[in-house]
């Protein structure tokens, strides 16, 4: 099964005995389906046909999607009547079935190699000037159920990718909050009030920079505003949400 030789042009497949024979006995597979694919992290056919890939046009102040260019600095009516705390919420992706599967893999099923298939998607949305990339944290007892954070697992591959520094230490969460899954939007801000604290410090590590706020799947956008208005408040110039996948107004999560 033929592979991606990462841009060698010269003809020869640049793999090792040993990785064929990683191949044979655990060929790549669909992060979606799990059908067989040419290489890693990426989609077969019908998984790729089943995702909207997002990106501009979009609003100026929450980067939702919109059906057509609107000028530059449009925003949605939302945004107009209620400014959001953040600088916009990136994702790779609309929620739907086949995102849904990919994010339930990595958090729930322990699929820790979906954290760089998401990294990978979002990396084109790498927004121009960040300094800081920061994944959403766990409450100490979720992270010790799980056995680890997925927001992290992603911000080390974008890190990785990007060259952008991650610090997963700058912002905690300090209140566990039950799961948010199924609640509406007021009863999700209400389970996240008081939530997140700053560590000790990072109003040095945080001064004038454009943080960007890692997560896994963007929903009503309480955990990203709590999150954003503390960056904020400890000194960041900017907050951008880039996520692997977005639940888009008007559609629910199931």
């Amino acid at each position: 099964m033929q592979r991606d030789a990462g841009g060698d042009k010269s003809g020869v497949d640049p793999r090792t005995p040993f990785t064929w024979l990683i191949d044979l006995a655990l060929p790549p597979r669909c992060p979606g389906c799990g059908a067989l694919v040419e290489a890693d992290h990426r989609f077969c056919a019908g998984c790729w046909d089943g995702m909207r890939f997002l990106g501009p046009p979009w609003c100026a102040a929450c980067h939702t999607p919109f059906a057509f260019d609107r000028g530059e600095g449009a925003c949605c009516a939302d945004c107009l009547a209620n400014p959001p705390p953040h600088d916009g919420v990136r994702a790779a992706v609309a929620y739907g079935d086949v995102a849904r599967k990919v994010a339930l893999k990595l958090k729930y099923g322990g699929r820790l190699a979906a954290a760089e298939t998401m990294a990978r998607a979002m990396l084109r949305l790498m927004p121009e000037g960040a300094d800081l990339l920061v994944p959403v944290p766990l409450h100490r007892w979720r992270l010790w159920s799980r056995g680890f954070n997925q927001a992290v697992l992603v911000a080390r591959g974008l890190s990785r990718k990007s060259g952008v520094a991650f610090d997963s230490g700058v912002l905690r969460r300090v209140k566990a909050t039950p799961i948010l899954r199924g609640l509406g939007a007021r009863a999700r801000a209400k389970a996240v009030a008081g939530a997140f604290a700053l560590a000790p410090g990072a109003g040095a590590v945080l001064k004038g920079k454009t943080v960007v706020l890692i997560d896994d799947v963007h929903t009503s956008g309480a955990t990203g505003d709590a999150c954003a208005r503390l960056l904020k408040r400890g000194g960041a110039a900017r907050v951008i949400l880039l996520c692997w996948a977005r639940v888009l107004p008007g559609e629910a999560p199931d």
